[in-house]
C-alpha cells in the first residue's frame, strides 16, 4: 500500500472514505435496514431442530436438551456469525499494521518531544492488530500471516503529515463502529467498538501535535 503526502491546496479528502471499501467490500454500512426488512432473526437453536421433532418434545424437554453439555455446538461468541466478518478482519489487520509502519516512519522527521508519542502511537496500532489476529484465531482456528511490505514510507512534510494521519485515524473509528453494526457476535462487537475507541483517541492525540507544531508558524 503506498502513502503519498499532499499539499493542502490538493487534499483529497475523499481518499478516506475509500478505506471502508477495500477493508469491507461486501458489508453493508447500515444494516439495520436490512435486518427490518428481513424481519426477526430466527434463534440458531429453532434453525438446527427438525420441525418434527419439535413437535414430539414438551417445552419442558426442549428446555433440559438445551442445557445438557455440548447441545450447543456452534460457541455463542467468535462462531460462525463472527466468521462473515473475516474478510473485514483481514482488511482492518492489514490497515493496522500500515498504519503503525507509517508512524514510525514519521519519527525520523518528526521534533523531538514528538517523537516518544508518535512511538507510542505506533505500539498502539500493534497492539490493535494483534488483538484483531487473536479474533481471527478464536474464529478460525488458524494464525492469519499479515503481508510483509519491504516498500520505504514516504511520510512527506510534518504537518501535512501529521493531518493526513489524524483523519485516517478518525475514518479507521468510524469504519470499526460500522463493523461493529454490521455483525451479531456479541464479542466480536465489543472488540470492534473497542478498537473504534481506540482509534478516536489515536486521531485526539494526533490533533493535538498538529496543534502544538501550528504555534510555531
Amino acid at each position: 500500500m503506498e502513502r503519498h503526502s499532499h499539499s493542502p491546496e490538493v487534499y483529497d479528502y475523499r481518499q478516506y472514505d475509500r478505506i471502508w471499501q477495500r477493508v469491507a467490500p461486501t458489508l453493508e454500512p447500515y444494516p439495520e435496514t436490512r435486518r427490518q426488512e428481513m424481519g426477526p432473526a430466527v434463534p440458531a437453536a429453532q434453525m438446527n431442530t427438525a420441525p418434527a421433532a419439535q413437535e414430539s418434545l414438551t417445552p419442558a424437554q426442549v428446555q433440559q436438551e438445551a442445557q445438557l453439555p455440548g447441545a450447543e455446538r456452534n460457541p455463542c461468541c467468535m462462531g460462525s456469525a463472527a466468521s462473515e466478518m473475516l474478510e473485514v478482519l483481514t482488511g482492518f489487520i492489514e490497515e493496522e499494521l500500515e498504519d503503525r509502519r507509517y508512524l514510525l516512519a514519521m519519527v525520523r522527521q518528526a521534533p523531538s518531544w514528538a517523537r516518544p508519542r508518535l512511538r507510542d502511537l505506533a505500539a498502539a496500532e500493534g497492539a490493535q492488530a494483534k488483538r484483531l489476529m487473536a479474533a481471527y484465531y478464536l474464529i478460525t482456528g488458524e494464525c492469519y500471516r499479515p503481508n510483509v511490505s519491504s516498500e520505504r514510507v514516504c511520510t512527506g512534510r510534518w504537518c501535512p503529515a501529521l493531518r493526513e494521519r489524524y483523519h485516517a485515524a478518525a475514518c479507521n473509528a468510524l469504519n470499526y463502529a460500522r463493523a461493529a453494526e454490521g455483525t451479531t457476535d456479541p464479542c466480536l462487537s465489543k472488540l470492534l467498538n473497542e478498537l473504534s475507541a481506540g482509534e478516536y483517541s489515536h486521531a485526539n492525540e494526533l490533533m493535538s501535535m498538529l496543534e502544538r507544531s501550528l504555534q510555531g508558524l
